[in-house]
């Protein structure tokens, strides 16, 4: 998941308790982040989270109630859209449909008055780097979606904008092409070396994509951290349930020492390998992801995070199999049995066999809030 692991410089995008109310709305709520030179760094959330607000803020197309946004020191809070050391790659590409690819990548340097010579040697650069040499002369009617998302992407670099800005850049795209064209983007993004913050609701795309992804909320920051680190590791209820599937119950702590968590809805008690940080008696989320599950028609020799159901779906995902098996308490808890354990069964589960439920101490995080 994400893009080869690095540390990026700190600091070279500064965001400092940006605030953007809409009359009594709050949009964005007192957001701090801190974004490294060359980092591609995701904003992800669902509709309405106030991540493309932000991101238009930092654009120059919206202004901050309050706060401030610096790059490399600089507060931009009073530089115009047009005079900021960003460019913005807009949902819709935003191709001029008289233009043809050479001008339109072009448009931008020609409005800066950028002398003839070097217009042509940077455009021929852009659109060699985007693979779209051959394709100058087309209109964007005539390109395929994917290629219309490089050509949008070749206008935007070609100013060497010192932060690019996209605006769900694979909204447009249909899945196969959008799957194939994440790799080739963030491949063309990090051989630039541009930073970039990207905004989508796209969980694959973040986790494909970003070297940081930050979880939005309300206008609000919920987690910051590397693709793994989130999924594997949620901070709160909200980033558990929002990236990737799982499985969340209501528990009590019922001894600190031996970190032993009873959930009524889930007819267990869990054993936990790393220690936690808590007083007896207090409720808490417990997240276990589908695919450290492990279901079984004998019972496993567990005294702990052990129980038991039976099997009410299953769908067939093509490399995984998805289980839902209702609990004695009738909570459902799901299952992802990849083909190769599937194939050490005699036969499949099937709908209304009991099963037993088990999971490793290590795949259980609780979680307070």
């Amino acid at each position: 998941m994400g893009r080869t692991a690095r540390k990026p410089d700190s600091g070279f995008v500064e965001i400092v308790g940006i605030v953007k109310q809409f009359g009594a709305t709050t949009a964005v709520d007192h957001v701090s982040l801190s974004i490294g030179k060359g980092e591609l760094f995701a904003l992800l959330g669902s509709s309405g989270c106030g991540k493309s607000t932000l991101l238009r803020m930092m654009a120059g197309l919206e202004t901050p109630t309050s706060g401030r946004i610096l790059v490399e020191g600089v507060d931009l809070a009073t530089v115009p859209a047009h005079r900021r050391p960003t460019n913005m790659m807009f949902q819709s590409y935003a191709l001029f449909p008289h233009m043809n690819v050479e001008a339109n990548v072009a448009y931008g340097l020609k409005q800066e008055r950028v002398p003839r010579a070097e217009i042509r040697e940077r455009v021929s650069e852009a659109l060699e780097l985007v693979q779209m040499s051959a394709y100058g002369s087309r209109k964007p009617h005539q390109l395929s979606g994917g290629q219309q998302q490089r050509v949008a992407l070749a206008r935007s670099l070609i100013k060497r904008p010192k932060l690019l800005l996209l605006d769900e850049p694979m909204s447009a795209l249909d899945k196969k092409i959008r799957q194939r064209t994440q790799f080739e983007l963030g491949n063309i993004l990090q051989k630039v070396g541009v930073t970039c913050v990207m905004v989508t609701h796209d969980q694959e795309e973040a986790m494909t994509m970003a070297d940081r992804i930050a979880v939005m909320n309300r206008g609000r920051i919920m987690q910051i951290g590397a693709p793994e680190d989130v999924y594997e590791s949620p901070n709160c209820k909200f980033s558990a349930d929002f990236i990737g599937s799982t499985n969340l119950f209501d528990g009590v702590l019922l001894e600190q020492g031996e970190d032993r968590i009873e959930c009524a809805d889930l007819d267990a008690q869990i054993r936990l390998r790393a220690p936690l940080n808590g007083r007896r008696g207090m409720t808490c989320h417990v997240s276990i992801r589908p695919e450290r599950v492990n279901l079984e028609f004998t019972p496993p020799n567990l005294g702990y995070n052990v129980t038991e159901g039976t099997v009410e779906e299953c769908a067939y995902m093509g490399s995984y199999t998805l289980f839902y098996v209702r609990l004695r308490s009738g909570r459902l808890l799901m299952v992802n049995m990849s083909r190769m354990t599937l194939r050490q069964f005699a036969h499949p589960p099937g709908y209304g066999e009991p099963v037993y439920l088990s999971w490793d101490a290590d795949s259980v995080v609780v979680l307070e809030s």
